[in-house]
């Protein structure tokens, strides 16, 4: 069997790799080649395990279980090889347990990963296809229960393991062997072995193998994994077999044991579940005459439990015991298929087309195809009466009450009951029952109540229970299920409603024929179309488009039918605006659509809860205005401005934006308002202030609708008084005060389009009332009213800039600055000003030119004023690293400032390259390392000089190897755009060839990733000119706290220092690092990072090999520290300053004495930790550099050292330090001082502007 097996393998793999991709493959040879590459995979590995006859590595399992969850969603395209799976492995084990014996332990070894890999099919593959292919003889039977109670009676090792061991997968699949095995058709005593002597065994007995086998299901009834459900199958075919009534009767009594009994037993819950289960198996298998007459006793205990509390909190049980009810019904139903039910199709067609008629005529001959589709459609068929058992009317009222459940599972289950009921009733019978469905859609009830009664018309549909002479009871229910959605607090529901009425659209094509369906399509296409463009939800959009595509395919001669279903398919659905904006303007087009597409987004979109829906869906009745303007502009315009004053907010929100969309895209079609109606439009406004609409809940949503609404009207022209102008300009200045940054940018764009449309060119008086009112609000103490004068500026026109651009310029320049008082600093106002600032400058540089206000002078002025201004308050900008609750909003400067130097750089190149005041070499080629800087010299006067280019260059860099990712991004992107310009070229950068060669002209490069970026702008330290600022923003991220940015920064530097020309980059870094630390002296935001980075390279040996070099970086280092750490209460700064005092102490170096000295001070310092740590370090540089203490002293200051409580008495510390001192030779008046007092107006100023000089950002710093 082995070989054979294998063999089959060989001979399938070879028949799929030869065969040829053509027209005569069978569909078993297509799928196969879907599966071919990993088949070879899995076919090897089944090799292995069959050859060796069991699995020797667990990893072949995974493997295979990893390749076969692949194809859940597809599993016909792994049937085909199912002949070619499970039988080798079953045969493993059945020739392995008879081999082995049941006893052995070692069949369970051999039996669990095999197992795992049957059982992975089956829940890809479904158990049925699975267990046609178990062995069934019958001489299996015994040995399959053996089998199975050896994995009973075997407990898991451990229940928290991380992936399955085969326990559970074993018990499922000896489960579905003996699935199987039990439908042998032969009496199951005559195979059981121990009843072959007669005499000991009762004769009215079940056999001891059915007992075993009744035993064990019990018990796996009780269990929460799948073993349940297979125990159920299992149940209901071996009770169900003509010789198993008696123990069919012992079950009975069992299960009436089970249902009766109510307790909150974790376990009895379970055993709960898997009888109601196995019940409804068995009432599905079993023959009606072994089921009657247990259904009185199964009835009057499941409906006693679907009343109890246990099912009430139980949603899976109460689904077993309605499938369980349904079927006891139908047992007690006669088996009929009833003449009246709808019948659409036929199996063969050409068995109903009389012969002899031509073709073109049998088209119109449906009448003879469907003979009975004229008397379906007047009434139902006469049928003899029926008597239907009280149980059954029970039962349907039952179902009919769990329709309204509160689980989708019950429901559903529920509708399938009666669908299945009402198929074995009388076409009178299944009237009443429609007529009880059609009651659920009441407006009284519940979403649940709907849900469910769409679930029953879709089942009652399927079946051809629902005739054709109803549908004008049922479409109208359907019609306003789709649309179902009701309110309920912040949110609404009705989503799953709206589902289910697209499934019985859905049902109704495919059941019925298309000459009943027309009139029905007609109806229902404009809705279906409605929800599969403008749902809000993406499964309901895309279930009415599949039911819309089902009736196109099916019922045909659809009006455009193919087209729509190209446009609205399961992708271009996917996305919201998508189908709002695209999908329902390419729909709309055609006949019939448009007007309920205006009517679905007027009466329920515009109005709806969701405030981005409402946004959504005025611009989606925009974009129709284009097929009807003239309904759009009478009707439309009519309806929405007497709501834009609505008690409710969502509808004049809503009105307020859709009438503006709409006024905005009929001036697009250059449809022109009648005076009227431009009034009309005009006071909605000041009507909505009168009404004071702005206040109480809602007021912010108004405000941002009311300045989009002035930006459309002011785009489209409208005719306004001065009156109405004045008073929307008022509401506009109101709107850029408050706080809702969403209301102030929406403010700022109306105010750009307002200024532009009615007061440039009009000679109106408010041009010189509203610059110096925004000039004045820059320094208002109201930061809301800084922001948003900041953004008006930035967005006046030339004209009222021309006369005063220096004033503001100066005052923006001014507000791009850090506040001196704290308490007014605000990160936003900083933002909005530096791009206020570039904004003023490009309309000021654009349009004076063309101007007669500007002389050549004053022109002359403004690009000097940008040079030497503006460009100097954009990098003051680059170093606002400011920091609040919410993290560094400095960044936020930053990026901006990025930004306007691009612009301002763009500026300032493109007037010199105009020729004045200089002409410059396009292509100049930069000589390196002229000067000392390496600053090329131009030697003529420009705007954009070297110095300039340098600052500029040596700012993007400093940003580009800083610890955020954003900032490094934009910043490498910025600096990439400005070398390779292709209409502005930027002159005198120096060493544009090396920067070049470090940023590539790709389009696409992964600034943002440390590891890209680090190491190339890290060769830059080698060129003086931006080694400064490499080196200080360098420090900053490897000095961080974040570890992946730390190790990648670290990374690069090192591996930068240990190319060629080690030493003398050691020694250009050592010197930049001292730069770093004098020019930000006493400023915690560099010098923490810089002193962690200096600890992290002395830790590397990394400036400790510098020769003479050493002591004089060692000294400079001791300098700043003793200035950094004096009275510091920084623990991160104090730590690194300690281990840095400590590398250098253990240098044999002169300055390792003062180092000492200086460590020495610590060790009486006033926090513990402090004096902790310095003992620490002092017991690390005694044993590394013992010329520090005399030789006779070494032995007892180690002891001092290691002996000492350091976070005890401080007192006691203090004393044993000046022990310390007096071995050293040190005493307390030589301890070390700084070489050098700081300017202390210096250090004031530079606390004053740090905002991370504070109480609570020490205590933050410092862990606590």
């Amino acid at each position: 069997m082995s070989n054979s097996s294998k063999k089959s393998i060989e001979e399938v793999v070879n028949d799929v790799v030869n065969e040829e991709d053509d027209e005569r493959d069978t569909c078993h040879i297509v799928m196969q080649r879907y599966f071919l590459q990993e088949w070879k995979t899995v076919k090897s590995l089944l090799d292995d395990i069959v050859s060796a006859g069991r699995v020797s590595d667990f990893s072949s399992v995974r493997k295979i279980r990893s390749i076969m969850d692949k194809y859940q969603e597809q599993s016909q395209l792994l049937e085909p090889y199912l002949e070619y799976i499970v039988p080798p492995l079953m045969f493993i084990i059945r020739t392995k347990t008879a081999e082995l014996g049941v006893a052995s332990d070692e069949i369970l070894d051999v039996m669990k990963p095999i197992s795992i890999i049957i059982y992975s099919v089956v829940t890809v593959c479904g158990y049925k296809a699975v267990i046609k292919f178990f062995p069934h003889q019958a001489s299996d039977l015994e040995l399959a229960v053996g089998l199975l109670e050896k994995c009973h009676n075997t407990g898991s090792g451990t229940s928290l393991r991380e992936e399955s061991t085969g326990e559970m997968e074993a018990k499922c699949v000896v489960l579905l062997w003996l699935s199987i095995l039990v439908l042998i058709p032969f009496d199951l005593s005559s195979i059981d072995t121990s009843m072959a002597d007669g005499n000991d065994v009762d004769q009215e007995m079940l056999p001891p193998l059915v007992q075993r086998i009744l035993g064990f299901s019990k018990d796996y009834l009780s269990s929460s994994g799948p073993m349940r459900t297979i125990a159920g199958l299992l149940l209901s075919r071996l009770l169900t077999r003509p010789d198993m009534s008696k123990a069919f009767c012992s079950f009975s009594d069992w299960i009436h044991e089970v249902l009766s009994s109510q307790t909150n037993d974790v376990t009895d819950n379970f055993r709960l579940l898997g009888a109601g289960e196995a019940l409804a198996a068995i009432f599905k298998t079993g023959s009606p005459k072994l089921l009657l007459e247990v259904v009185p006793t199964i009835w009057s205990d499941t409906s006693t439990l679907m009343k109890s509390n246990t099912a009430v909190r139980s949603p899976l049980l109460r689904k077993y015991l309605v499938k369980l009810t349904q079927r006891i019904a139908l047992t007690c139903l006669p088996g009929r298929s009833p003449s009246w039910c709808y019948v659409g199709r036929t199996s063969t067609l050409g068995e109903h087309i009389p012969l002899g008629i031509p073709k073109s005529d049998q088209g119109n001959n449906a009448s003879m195809i469907y003979p009975n589709f004229s008397d379906q459609d007047e009434s139902c068929p006469q049928e003899e009466d029926m008597d239907v058992p009280e149980i059954v009317e029970e039962i349907l009222e039952l179902l009919l009450s769990e329709l309204k459940d509160t689980d989708t599972v019950v429901r559903w289950s529920a509708a399938k009951g009666i669908g299945r009921i009402t198929s074995h009733l009388t076409c009178a019978l299944a009237d009443e029952v429609l007529a009880s469905v059609l009651e659920l859609f009441s407006p009284g009830e519940g979403d649940g109540s709907w849900h469910g009664g769409c679930l029953a018309l879709a089942e009652l549909a399927r079946r051809g229970l629902l005739l054709p002479i109803n549908f004008s009871k049922v479409v109208p229910v359907v019609v306003k299920a789709l649309h179902y959605d009701i309110r309920r607090g912040p949110h609404s529901v009705g989503s799953h409603v709206r589902d289910a009425a697209a499934y019985v659209c859905w049902a109704f094509g495919r059941a019925y024929y298309h000459t009943d369906m027309k009139s029905v399509l007609e109806q229902l296409a404009p809705h279906l179309l409605t929800v599969a463009c403008y749902d809000r939800e993406v499964n309901c959009r895309r279930a009415g488009a599949a039911a819309f595509q089902e009736n196109v395919g099916r019922q045909g001669n659809f009006p455009h039918g193919i087209d729509i279903v190209n446009t609205a398919d399961y992708f271009a659905l996917s996305s919201r605006v998508n189908s709002y904006l695209h999908v329902a303007v390419c729909i709309a087009e055609y006949d019939n659509y448009l007007y309920p597409f205006v009517d679905e987004l007027l009466h329920n979109k515009i109005c709806h809860w969701d405030k981005g829906l409402r946004e959504l869906a005025t611009n989606a009745l925009s974009t129709l205005v284009k097929y009807k303007p003239e309904y759009f502009a009478g009707v439309i315009l009519e309806k929405l401005i007497p709501c834009t004053l609505s008690s409710d907010l969502c509808m004049r929100h809503g009105a307020t934006l859709a009438a503006g969309e709409v006024i905005l895209a009929l001036h697009k079609c250059a449809y022109l308002l009648s005076t009227d109606k431009q009034k009309q439009v005009a006071g909605i406004v000041p009507a909505i202030e009168k009404a004071r609409l702005y206040r109480g809940k809602g007021g912010e949503i108004m405000r941002y609708a009311v300045s989009r609404f002035i930006e459309c009207m002011s785009l489209a022209h409208i005719q306004l008084t001065e009156k109405i102008k004045r008073s929307l300009l008022n509401s506009l200045n109101e709107n850029l005060r408050h706080p809702n940054p969403q209301i102030q940018h929406a403010a700022v764009e109306a105010l750009k389009r307002f200024i532009c449309a009615y007061l440039v060119g009009m000679g109106n008086k408010s041009i010189y009332d509203i610059l110096p009112k925004y000039l004045e609000q820059l320094g208002d103490a109201n930061v809301a009213a800084r922001r948003g004068s900041a953004l008006a500026l930035g967005v006046l026109p030339f004209d009222f800039l021309a006369n005063q651009w220096k004033v503001v310029l100066l005052k923006l320049c001014s507000s791009c600055e850090i506040e001196n008082n704290p308490e007014d600093r605000d990160a936003e106002s900083r933002v909005n000003a530096v791009k206020a600032l570039v904004s003023v400058c490009e309309t000021l540089t654009q349009e004076n030119e063309h101007s007669s206000v500007f002389s050549i002078e004053d022109t002359v002025s403004l690009f000097l004023f940008i040079k030497n201004e503006v460009m100097q308050s954009l990098f003051k900008a680059l170093d606002d690293y400011s920091v609040d609750n919410r993290g560094d909003v400095g960044s936020w400067v930053r990026e901006a400032a990025i930004i306007g130097l691009e612009k301002c750089s763009y500026i300032l190149c493109l007037r010199d390259s105009s020729g004045f005041p200089s002409q410059l070499q396009r292509n100049e080629s930069i000589p390196e390392r002229q000067k000392e800087d390496n600053i090329p010299d131009d030697g003529l006067q420009s705007y954009f000089d070297a110095s300039l280019a340098t600052r500029l260059a040596g700012g993007l860099v400093k940003q580009a190897v800083e610890k955020m990712d954003k900032i490094r991004e934009l910043a490498a992107k910025v600096l990439q755009r400005i070398l390779y310009n292709k209409t502005v070229f930027v002159p005198l950068i120096a060493f544009r060839e090396k920067l070049q060669d470090i940023i590539p002209e790709e389009a696409e490069s992964e600034w943002a990733e440390p590891a890209f970026s680090y190491p190339r702008f890290v060769q830059l330290l080698q060129l003086s000119c931006y080694s400064k600022y490499v080196t200080s923003g360098l420090v900053i991220s490897i000095g961080g706290l974040q570890d992946s940015l730390k190790k990648a920064s670290l990374s690069a530097l090192l591996d930068y220092l240990q190319m060629k020309e080690a030493k003398e980059r050691e020694l250009s870094l050592a010197s930049d690092i001292l730069w770093v630390l004098q020019n930000y002296k006493r400023c915690d935001r560099v010098t923490v990072p810089t002193l962690k980075t200096i600890e992290i390279l002395f830790s590397k040996k990394v400036f400790l090999s510098m020769e003479a070099q050493t002591p004089v970086f060692c000294a400079g280092i001791l300098d700043s520290v003793t200035v950094e750490l004096k009275g510091s209460k920084d623990f991160s700064k104090l730590y690194s300053g300690i281990s840095i005092l400590g590398y250098v102490a253990s240098l044999s170096d002169p300055v390792n004495k003062l180092a000492f000295a200086h460590l020495l001070t610590f060790l009486s310092h006033r926090y513990p930790k402090i004096r902790n740590a310095t003992a620490e370090q002092v017991y690390l540089v005694l044993l590394q550099n013992g010329s520090l203490v005399a030789e006779i002293n070494l032995e007892k200051a180690l002891e001092i050292i290691s002996e000492t409580c350091w976070e005890g008495d401080l007192d006691e510390a203090k004393h044993k330090k000046l022990e310390l001192c007096d071995m050293a030779d040190l005493e307390a008046g030589q301890l070390p001082q700084a070489t050098s007092e700081p300017n202390k107006a210096i250090v004031q100023k530079r606390e004053t502007l740090d905002e991370n000089a504070s109480y609570s950002s020490l205590v933050e710093s410092a862990g606590f």
